[in-house]
């Protein structure tokens, strides 16, 4: 929480270039357009879990739904209340509101099995908690693939004070991906095709474009290494817009959402992705961003043209439009299959030009884990090796600084790769935001305003691989899926440092429930409080956590069909 007299209140105002927050005004929440979407404010809240009849492409089906609504209304709070929240379930099947972000006690957390039984059809739960934060979240179920479904809603909490981010507007933008096939059903068929939605593998016509471009050998060693793993480099993402339609607010692109705003007044976007399985890059073609909370906790500013944000994460961005133009909010999805947007104008019925998709972006081997070292296991099942890679440099074994992998992976049917030399890659903006000619956030340009609220050297490490086998769309961590897998046990009050490393070809957003994650920079140094952190393929990322939290927790890639498929692991906090 910042104070008004706060040195780092002051410092975060002055890096607000574009002018002083306007303190104490109230967001414009009710003048962006007749789709503006419902917010219940106060402490105490019915809300109502359902079937509702929805039409986003043309043909009716059901969704779950929070009071009749998809997305679920917004709920408005304030840092230092208590709120009560009932929750009724009206589906033929259990239930659950999990609050994304929120520090509370472990049987208010929201998950099955884990934090409480769950709400049973035609019952409800009484959620009973003090809110000790402030910034933007989100609530989500916890309930099998419900969240797939339309389960999802924003969560806003105004600081106890005076808010240094307000602005003459301030609107929320909940991303999200929509499919009218039953979540449980694409499950299904991930499992029996996992790269059903790639429908762009590389041709004879790529290998001569490439052979010209690269040299034939090099293409070669190319398609012989990809052909080892068994995957391609196209496959940036296992479900796309071949299935999904991308939304904003709950509405196609087509449709074109609109918020309002007069010439030179500050807009706050408070950008949230409820994807299932979605990264998005979001860009406002013709306005600068400036990028002020990440995942709900304010951050020293940094302006930018152009952000990822992963599912789970969100971002408060500010803009400041001086002119009459319409502008849009672009959102595409990251392996380019498709887009939604809205529409920033000074009246409704504008709209701007929507730029055309960027080009599809290829997975390097550099990507994987180092320029050709990201290994596939042993296609014979031996499990006293991986794989050699065409262009392999085998003095690379005696240069020490070889990933080592925990025992479980080895000989692993649900390990298909292996990364043998992870860098942290803050500082990279990811694949398809390389030198595109626009300013891109990176990890490395996060920096909380606040330092960390412990600063004790963690006392022990905890190394976690995320893993998986793409074939056979399995996950896990170190090789061992969730119903496998022992709890991490955390005493209760220490330090520790858990560090993830990537074993797949997918980005997973990590998230820990109960407790936020501290992100060290490369140097080990405190960078930025996250509650989900996103860890690209071939890569390693560090993070401090505290276990202030007394429980059963639980932690898991926000994939959901990843999670779904096995990544998640139960955190115990114990005295």
């Amino acid at each position: 929480m910042t104070r008004p007299d706060d040195p780092d209140r002051r410092r975060l105002l002055r890096g607000l270039t574009f002018g002083t927050a306007a303190l104490g005004l109230r967001p414009a929440w009710a003048l962006a357009s007749p789709d503006q979407p419902t917010v219940l404010a106060g402490s105490h809240f019915d809300l109502q879990l359902a079937r509702s009849p929805v039409n986003v492409t043309g043909r009716t089906v059901p969704a779950f739904t929070v009071n009749g609504l998809l997305p679920g209304p917004v709920l408005r709070w304030r840092e230092g209340d208590s709120v009560q929240i009932r929750v009724r379930n009206h589906l033929d099947e259990a239930s659950s509101i999990h609050w994304h972000g929120l520090l509370l006690p472990a049987n208010m957390d929201g998950v099955p099995g884990i934090s409480f039984d769950g709400i049973a059809p035609g019952e409800d739960y009484l959620y009973r908690f003090k809110l000790r934060q402030s910034g933007t979240y989100w609530y989500h179920s916890h309930s099998s693939l419900q969240e797939q479904a339309g389960l999802l809603g924003p969560i806003i909490i105004d600081p106890i004070g005076p808010d240094p981010l307000s602005c003459e507007r301030d609107y929320v933008v909940l991303l999200s991906d929509w499919t009218d096939l039953a979540p449980k059903r694409l499950f299904a068929r991930m499992k029996k095709r996992s790269d059903y939605d790639n429908l762009h593998q590389r041709t004879l016509v790529d290998f001569l474009r490439d052979a010209r471009r690269d040299g034939l050998r090099a293409t070669v060693d190319d398609r012989l290494a990809w052909g080892a793993m068994r995957m391609s480099p196209t496959d940036l993402a296992d479900v796309n817009g071949n299935t999904y339609t991308y939304l904003a607010n709950g509405h196609t692109a087509a449709q074109n959402w609109t918020a309002l705003f007069a010439p030179g007044e500050q807009v706050r976007l408070r950008f949230i992705n409820g994807a299932a399985m979605t990264f998005f890059d979001v860009r406002i073609p013709g306005l600068n961003l400036t990028v002020v909370a990440a995942d709900g906790q304010p951050v020293e500013p940094v302006t930018i043209e152009e952000f990822r944000i992963a599912p789970a994460e969100t971002y408060d961005v500010i803009v400041q439009p001086t002119d009459v133009d319409a502008y849009t909010v672009f959102a595409q999805a990251m392996d380019r299959s498709g887009y939604t947007r809205i529409t920033l104008a000074p009246r409704l019925g504008m709209q701007a030009s929507i730029p055309p998709l960027d080009p599809r972006p290829l997975l390097s081997m550099a990507d994987m884990g180092h320029g050709g070292m990201a290994m596939p296991m042993a296609a014979s099942g031996d499990d006293t090796a991986m794989m050699d890679m065409p262009g392999m440099d085998h003095g690379m074994h005696h240069a020490g600084a070889m990933q080592t992998h925990p025992a479980s992976e080895t000989g692993n049917p649900d390990v298909d790769m292996q990364t043998i030399t992870p860098t942290p890659r803050l500082d990279d903006p990811g694949v398809g935001l390389r030198d595109n000619g626009r300013r891109v956030l990176r990890h490395a340009d996060l920096h909380s305003l606040h330092p960390p609220q412990d600063d004790r050297e963690p006392s022990r490490t905890i190394e976690l691989h995320l893993t998986g086998n793409m074939e056979r769309f399995t996950w896990g961590f170190d090789g061992i899926r969730f119903a496998d897998a022992e709890p991490i046990r955390l005493r209760y009050g220490e330090r520790v440092r858990l560090v993830l490393v990537n074993d797949t070809m997918m980005e997973h957003p990590i998230h820990l429930h109960g407790m936020w994650s501290d992100v060290e920079d490369a140097d080990g140094g405190f960078l930025v409080r996250k509650h989900t952190v996103a860890v690209p393929p071939g890569s390693r990322r560090s993070l401090r956590v505290t276990a202030d939290a007394l429980g059963r927790w639980a932690f898991h890639c926000h994939m959901l069909l990843h999670m779904e498929g096995g990544m998640m692991r139960e955190v115990r906090v114990e005295e």
